[in-house]
């Protein structure tokens, strides 16, 4: 029995010692898992043939030794010790390698291989390092905006549950970041979970920003040691709101048109350049010392050409700061003397005069009767011809819509004037009387005759055209006559006679026709009587055949009838 309990108790003294410490001369492997992967840890150990059994212990940070598998290599079994942090996580090979399953930070440990033999106890450690990737850094807790020279809180960059602590980083514009006096101020704290062990690291950033922040993105990253070494993660851009005073006021003037005119209504705007810019202002109008508060918008309706001048704005609380335009209200004035209905006498004289008066050089055109004309009209001595309607125009070219028109409608009057013309047919047996009358409103022409004698188209006249017309009778009078001509209009009655002597050709007429008559009736007779010869001569001829008939042989009788027949036709 000794024997047996000899090196029963050399095992156990050995298995003590070795728990205590390591034999000297053994180095330890490392093994970085990732927090919730599973941790596998070869034996790094050769089995011996005489082995009996295998361990897996663990560390405290005290140094005492913590059991937690055994195996058997002649019974083949597996045997975990009632380590609560260890529970349903562990599995051990036949060729001793020890997996934990669900890595945690606190399984960051020294574990001890340990191969026992009847008479040696043989260990081999293992460090284990656990590292778990933070959550992507997030800018948290951002300012609304950011104030030039001001020293302000820009944010939070956040990371979660890191093992080990990362570290922050802040960029501007994609470039690092570094603390600066009065300028840029990180403040980086971390806290650790109790339960997991993980990390939160949270980095603050006060910033004092200029103009030249506008837009400008800024970014922070997390940098950590993961398995495979050193990594880092970026946080997505932030853009912040640059408020800055404002530098310079501006004014503009806001018109439908390029340019304003009478009538017009217009809106001033004024704005600053600040951010965020100002919402009030001061507006002074022209011959105005005290400006008038208002939003950056001021409206005048139905502008005067005394509205032209100088505009100006400037902030409320710095009046300095101001901006100023010029504004140009255009107008336009024409006056035409006279106008309207004017009634003048023929030969009178009118001057006429169309003036104007505008902001600006303005093009003048006159019209009559709606046809251009090439000046101004002038009257010094008014004839019929000159009556019309006369319209005086203007315009300003470089201003939409101002137009003005005058206009004058001139009315010549005039007594009737009556001028007698007579025109001699070439045959002598008609004449044409002419009466030329000229006055305004139109005459009414009467004709008398006095005196025998015929009217051939008594009344012919022509168009009325510049206070002027005529009208024309055909006469042939057989004795002397006199015309009378009547013209009369509103103004006055006007007389003209004209004496028509009896047409000189008219005895010479009468012999010529006498003489025709003469020639017809000698014809006519000539024709009666050679008819009458006729008819005897037929009685005649038929007697004698008779004669013949009845008694052929009195040769003498016939013979002297003959002659008779040819006296009487001769």
């Amino acid at each position: 029995m000794a024997s047996k309990a000899a090196p029963s108790c050399r095992l156990v003294f050995c298995l003590l010692i070795s728990a205590a410490v390591l034999r000297p001369g053994l180095g330890w492997h490392t093994i970085n898992a990732a927090y919730g992967d599973t941790i596998i840890m070869p034996c790094q150990l050769d089995v011996p043939q005489n082995l009996m059994f295998g361990k897996w212990k663990y560390e405290k940070p005290n140094g005492s030794p913590v059991f937690i598998a055994f195996r058997s290599s002649t019974k083949k079994s597996v045997q975990y010790d009632d380590v609560p942090e260890y529970k349903d996580r562990l599995s051990l090979s036949e060729n001793y390698t020890l997996s934990i399953s669900n890595a945690r930070i606190s399984d960051q440990k020294r574990f001890v291989c340990m191969l026992v033999t009847e008479d040696n106890v043989f260990e081999a450690p293992t460090v284990v390092k656990v590292f778990k990737q933070p959550s992507k850094p997030e800018i948290v807790s951002k300012a609304p905006f950011l104030e030039t020279e001001q020293l302000k809180k820009l944010g939070d960059c956040i990371s979660k549950d890191s093992y080990p602590v990362g570290n922050i980083t802040w960029y501007r514009n994609g470039k690092v970041m570094q603390p600066l006096e009065g300028e840029v101020v990180i403040i980086f704290k971390k806290q650790m979970d109790p339960v997991t062990q993980l990390y939160t690291m949270t980095s603050s950033l006060e910033y004092k920003t200029t103009k030249a922040d506008i837009q400008m993105p800024f970014t922070c990253s997390v940098t950590y040691y993961g398995p495979s070494g050193q990594k880092t993660v970026h946080s997505e851009q932030a853009v912040f709101d640059i408020y800055y005073p404002t530098e310079q006021v501006t004014i503009q003037v806001l018109s439908p048109k390029n340019a304003i005119k009478e009538g017009d209504n217009i809106t001033l705007k004024c704005l600053g350049n600040g951010n965020p810019p100002p919402e009030e202002f001061l507006f002074y109008l022209p011959g105005q010392p005290e400006g008038i508060r208002s939003s950056n918008t001021y409206t005048m309706t139905d502008l005067r050409r005394n509205a032209t001048g100088d505009y100006k704005c400037s902030l409320i609380d710095k009046k300095s700061m101001i901006a100023s335009t010029a504004i140009t209200v255009h107008y336009l004035d024409l006056s035409l003397n006279p106008s309207g209905e004017v009634t003048k006498q023929i030969g009178d004289a009118l001057p006429v005069s169309c003036t104007i008066s505008a902001s600006r050089n303005a093009t003048v055109v006159w019209k009559k009767d709606n046809i251009k004309l090439q000046s101004s009209p002038s009257f010094s001595s008014l004839h019929y011809q000159d009556a019309g309607n006369y319209v005086c125009e203007t315009v300003l070219q470089e201003v939409e819509g101002l137009n003005k028109r005058e206009s004058l409608t001139l009315i010549v009057e005039g007594k009737p004037q009556i001028k007698m013309t007579k025109k001699t047919d070439p045959s002598g047996l008609s004449k044409t009387i002419i009466c030329h009358v000229e006055g305004f409103p139109k005459p009414a022409i009467q004709w008398t005759i006095t005196g025998s004698g015929s009217v051939i188209n008594r009344t012919e006249e022509s168009p009325y055209i510049n206070g002027r017309y005529y009208s024309k009778i055909i006469i042939s009078p057989e004795e002397n006559v006199t015309l009378t001509c009547t013209a009369e209009n509103q103004l006055e009655r006007t007389v003209n006679s004209l004496n028509v002597s009896a047409n000189e050709n008219r005895e010479k007429v009468n012999d010529q026709a006498k003489l025709i008559v003469g020639i017809v009736v000698g014809l006519l007779l000539a024709a009666l009587v050679a008819g009458i010869v006729y008819w005897l001569y037929m009685k005649k001829s038929k007697t004698a055949s008779k004669h013949v008939n009845k008694d052929l042989g009195n040769m003498e009788e016939n013979k002297k009838l003959e002659e008779n027949n040819h006296k009487t036709e001769a």
